[in-house]
């Protein structure tokens, strides 16, 4: 009988009647290939599919199969990297056995008091749904016994493995001698995934699928150029260009999660962090608002966003590209799902352009490089959106009546198309101020930068670093050391001058608050590193450095004259970027 359907499996009907409870109609590839395998002939296997393709359905059906529910001990263990992963996978099974008499399935995970999980190990559980440390933990304790478990399954395998997971794995796998079979299913087919296999799989088949998104039309790839100082203006003036945004924005690290989102947050975006840094009750959180839309966007890390399956995402934002091209695929693959469209746009500088290539033979799609919007397109857009909302909205009727006499007198001397103008300008007001002054953040446009409109008139800055000959250094070596630590353009420093215990350069305007951000953060050779603007030479000092006018003030001082503090208001890098107000 061909297999084409989920009622054409030979499952036990409780599976079955779950299934049809979930409206499962259509297996997917993956689902396909591995379910009828392990139901008729549970052999060891390895499962190639990306994330989002119904890798949890695919062994999450066969084991519970197998399962003995009147057992009482742990049968199936199925390890995850994340604790949102965790979670979502004990869901979803529950809900396949959720008309199995006696089936208990128990997620244990780092983040949440122990006491709690070894609490309901006690109730023997047949499916335990693990992350490797806790795991482990338990393990030491004595807490948990791995000796009768037949199955095993390696979820996300070449996550944990980039996650450094791989002892932990080792040490799993050693504790569970009565294994008949492992099932590890990885987005790639890495040498560290084969030596997993190698050590403690036999003789495998191997089941691999095309990723999710290479072959998904449905999804728009859009990048834009602009200078790396500018990623942050740039993301803003995405998110206001696209009012009903529902998405993720990706960083690469947990700092730049909590820092990015803490800006938006600042500037009245509904945005939330989602890290590894946030304790579990705190993560829960943020996902229960994200899914029921009370945010409008996460900023998250690849491992943190593992957990996250959510069929409406209407946009993916690359705030920085993946260092790994396969990565940007899981990020992607967020978008467009169940049958939707999506777009995943990704911010750039000139030089990563090479990487955009890359990506596009690796996912088989052509991007379409976008020109990041102008103040008068957002304004445009923000308009037409305010005007569809109107047009849509559907008044209680309750609130005509008992205003409508109120609303009349108030504007029963004011025009039609005055009273249309002053609810647009209300609605758009902080709108048109932010915008109305705004640069090009398009890479390669020149143009007079806020250094020249909010520095006293000066186009460029000079900084001061603390850092010398005396460190080994020279201008080609500090320039070098500079735009590594910044991912800022060469072209963007001039003017270098390094004397025997400190060093002077120029930067544009625009951008010294961002290398101040960055640079003060590192070490070099050990020295913690100074850097801030340099006091301008006085009148009398000629054209160079004098030896007192170029002594840094303290960091955090204000300078002279009506020169702004870096974290001051309408000048600095964290203001937004010239813009005239704040979005409410």
């Amino acid at each position: 009988m061909l297999m084409n359907s989920f009622s054409s499996f030979p499952m036990r009907e409780e599976l079955t009647r779950a299934i049809s409870d979930l409206g499962f109609e259509t297996p997917t590839p993956i689902q396909l290939k591995v379910i009828p395998q392990l139901l008729s002939e549970p052999i060891d296997i390895i499962g190639l599919a990306q994330t989002g393709t119904g890798k949890t359905a695919a062994y999450g059906l066969p084991l519970l199969h197998h399962v003995d529910v009147t057992a009482k001990h742990v049968q199936c263990l199925v390890l995850s990297p994340t604790r949102e992963l965790c979670m979502q996978i004990q869901e979803e099974m529950t809900k396949y056995g959720t008309h199995m008499r006696g089936l208990r399935i128990t997620a244990v995970y780092g983040g949440m008091p122990i006491g709690g999980q070894i609490r309901d190990l006690r109730a023997n559980p047949q499916v335990i749904v693990a992350t490797p440390g806790r795991l482990i933990d338990l393990l030491e304790r004595k807490a948990i016994s791995l000796d009768k478990v037949e199955y095993v399954v390696l979820d996300e395998a070449d996550e944990m493995l980039n996650m450094g997971f791989r002892e932990d794995i080792d040490l799993i796998l050693k504790n569970t001698p009565s294994r008949e079979h492992t099932w590890l299913f990885s987005a790639t087919m890495s040498n560290e995934v084969r030596g997993i296999a190698k050590r403690f799989m036999k003789d495998w088949k191997e089941f691999s699928v095309a990723a999710a998104n290479t072959t998904n039309e449905n999804i728009d790839h859009q990048y834009f150029v602009t200078a790396h100082h500018n990623r942050f203006e740039s993301l803003r003036r995405l998110l206001d260009f696209t009012p009903g945004i529902y998405g993720i924005i990706f960083t690469r690290t947990k700092q730049d999660a909590q820092e990015v989102s803490e800006k938006l947050m600042k500037m009245g975006y509904h945005v939330s962090p989602l890290h590894g840094d946030m304790d579990q009750k705190m993560r829960s959180k943020v996902m229960e608002r994200f899914k029921s839309k009370a945010l409008q966007c996460i900023v998250a890390t690849d491992v943190a966003a593992r957990g996250i399956d959510v069929n409406d995402i209407t946009h993916v934002i690359n705030y920085e590209l993946p260092d790994d091209p396969e990565v940007y695929t899981h990020r992607s693959g967020r978008t467009a799902r169940a049958g939707k469209s999506g777009i995943c746009m990704s911010i750039v500088s000139p030089k990563q352009i090479s990487n955009i290539r890359q990506i596009e033979r690796l996912v088989k799609q052509k991007f379409h490089k976008s020109d990041i919007p102008d103040g008068a397109e957002v304004i445009r857009k923000k308009l037409f959106f305010y005007l569809e909302q109107i047009a849509n909205a559907e008044p209680q009727a309750d609130f005509a009546k008992l205003y409508r006499d109120s609303m009349h007198e108030a504007f029963a001397e004011v025009d039609k198309d005055e009273l249309i103008r002053k609810l647009i300008w209300l609605q758009l007001r902080d709108t048109i101020d932010a915008y109305q002054d705004s640069m090009d953040l398009n890479a390669g446009y020149e143009s007079k930068d806020r250094g020249e409109r909010g520095r006293g008139g000066r186009s460029s800055v000079r900084m001061f670093i603390n850092l010398g000959e005396k460190d080994g250094l020279n201008s080609q070596k500090l320039l070098q050391f500079i735009t590594e630590s910044t991912d800022v353009e060469p072209g963007m420093i001039d003017r270098i001058t390094v004397r025997d215990m400190s060093s002077f350069f120029n930067v544009p305007g625009d951008a010294a608050e961002f290398i101040v951000e960055q640079l003060s953060s590192k070490k070099f050779k050990g020295r913690k590193v100074r850097l801030d603007e340099a006091e301008q030479p006085r009148a009398f000092g000629g054209g160079g450095e004098s030896r007192g006018g170029n002594r840094p003030k303290p960091q955090g001082a204000r300078y002279s004259g009506d020169v702004k503090s870096y974290g001051g208001g309408g000048a600095g890098y964290n203001s937004g970027g010239g813009y005239k107000g704040k979005r409410k």
